[in-house]
């Protein structure tokens, strides 16, 4: 069973999943802010990640799906939500796929359709040398937060990803997430979906998320978070948590 920890005893269980540069920790600014006796949460590390550096793979949002099942199992967990962070987006689209009937909603955060992510040659040579230079890295968070947070922090979250996710692990979840194309396996599923973007992030915007998500998901609805970029957890924690607990109690 991946690597996880719990946050919260209530009776609507929450997987959530987190994104390419994160790990189980990721939403870990927003943990005190959520409602414990409502929810409970299950964070946890995709394979090569946090405490499954050493896991192997493969590093497949099939195999991501596959791990979130046997995490739900492993916890008496019969039917869930789910939370995914861009990478984890596309992931919890692979769980729906996988077991539509234990799924109960979707928050799909700053998030990677089930299409991928069309690159063109400049995009795609910056993120795959993300795998091995710390300054690619660093350019991928601070553009996708729209330039305006500090160095500091932009330094700090891209010396823990590259500490905390496993080389063959980055590399292989870049074209899983990039690259596969399940979209016409989520077309028209009536499940209630969440979509949120940060106002400031340039890559993952309103636009995008109307000609995917919205378009694929009948039941789903869009926020636009102010102050945010790519990283709402990072950047607005309390906000995130606020606008995830009112969607789940719908």
């Amino acid at each position: 069973m991946n690597a996880h920890h719990r946050v919260g005893n209530g009776p609507h269980a929450v997987i959530a999943v987190h994104g390419w540069f994160g790990d189980r920790h990721a939403f870990r600014h927003m943990e005190d802010a959520l409602a414990h006796t409502e929810f409970s949460y299950l964070f946890m590390d995709c394979r090569g990640y946090g405490d499954m550096q050493q896991s192997g793979g493969p590093y497949t949002m099939e195999q991501v799906a596959a791990d979130v099942l046997e995490l739900a199992d492993a916890a008496g967990v019969a039917t869930f939500s789910l939370v995914g962070h861009s990478m984890g987006a596309k992931a919890i689209q692979r769980v729906l796929t996988q077991a539509p009937a234990r799924v109960r909603k979707l928050v799909a955060l700053t998030p990677v359709p089930a299409s991928g992510v069309p690159f063109d040659e400049a995009g795609w040579a910056l993120f795959c040398g993300a795998v091995d230079s710390p300054a690619n890295r660093q350019a991928i968070i601070d553009y996708t937060t729209g330039n305006r947070l500090t160095a500091t922090w932009v330094h700090a979250m891209a010396a823990y990803s590259l500490a905390h996710s496993a080389r063959e692990a980055f590399a292989g979840y870049l074209d899983a997430w990039a690259k596969g194309d399940f979209s016409a396996e989520v077309h028209g599923r009536q499940h209630p979906v969440h979509v949120i973007v940060g106002a400031h992030d340039p890559a993952v915007t309103a636009e995008v998320m109307g000609a995917t998500y919205l378009a694929w998901y009948p039941n789903a609805t869009l926020e636009v978070m102010p102050n945010a970029g790519h990283y709402p957890m990072d950047e607005t924690p309390v906000a995130l948590a606020t606008s995830i607990e009112a969607f789940l109690r719908a």
